[in-house]
């Protein structure tokens, strides 16, 4: 039986769940703009939120539920979510810190840098972007010095899925066009690490739509109306 991803591009709820798991089970499908306001949608995550997954008669939401969910029921290899204890300790580690850390502040970056201005007709104040970048810098900071250090990946010597989700994330502040890896050696060539380890082809599939971004259309009014509280809410 097929699992249905439903995901909202270029939502990094849904670019999370999508490198990692593809190489184990076709799964994604990308929904159309606003349909997850529908109350189709609702059937899969009443909450309204991307990514959903529907297995069966079983629904999931939150990308790091579903990306454990699929690790255990594909049995991806070991180094994805190790079965040592510590370093399956340090992916949870990491996955705990990111979710108001690192996420946040590339998704205010990418929405402040580009989506508002752009794809919502919304400038934001100079003053808010210079401290969504600077908050950005902070959090890319302690990512190359508190979790990657020396390693190879960010829990040891093989990728996992702490090295996909960071990744997501950090394209977005990439795609609204911040150049996050110069400067940062150790951080560029554990970029490249990833590219090579997921594959080029699909790394490239899965951020086709979020490194283009800049040159998206303005959003219709309607799902402009239908986005606005829900975006406020969600980068603030």
């Amino acid at each position: 039986m097929k699992v249905l991803l439903k995901g909202l591009w270029p939502s990094p709820y849904c670019l999370t769940a999508c490198p990692s798991l593809s190489e184990t089970s076709p799964l994604s499908s990308r929904s159309p703009l606003g349909e997850h306001l529908s109350d189709a949608f609702a059937q899969v995550n009443p909450m309204k939120k991307v990514p959903a997954m529907k297995d069966g008669g079983f629904t999931l939401c939150e990308s790091v539920a579903i990306l454990l969910y699929l690790a255990h029921k594909y049995k991806v290899p070991d180094h994805w979510y190790p079965q040592d204890l510590q370093a399956r300790a340090r992916v949870d580690e990491y996955l705990a810190w990111q979710h108001t850390t690192l996420r946040r502040s590339c998704l205010r970056t990418l929405w402040h840098k580009v989506m508002f201005p752009v794809f919502l007709g919304e400038q934001i104040r100079p003053e808010m972007l210079a401290a969504t970048l600077a908050d950005l810098d902070v959090n890319v900071q302690v990512l190359e010095d508190q979790f990657l250090q020396d390693k190879d990946f960010l829990v040891g010597p093989h990728i996992s899925l702490a090295d996909v989700v960071a990744i997501t994330e950090l394209m977005h502040p990439v795609g609204g066009g911040c150049p996050v890896f110069e400067g940062r050696p150790r951080l560029a060539a554990w970029y490249r690490r990833v590219e090579a380890a997921v594959g080029k082809d699909l790394f490239l599939e899965a951020h086709e739509v979020i490194l283009k971004v800049r040159d998206c259309p303005p959003a219709d009014p309607v799902i402009k109306q239908k986005l606005m509280p829900r975006v406020l809410t969600m980068i603030q």
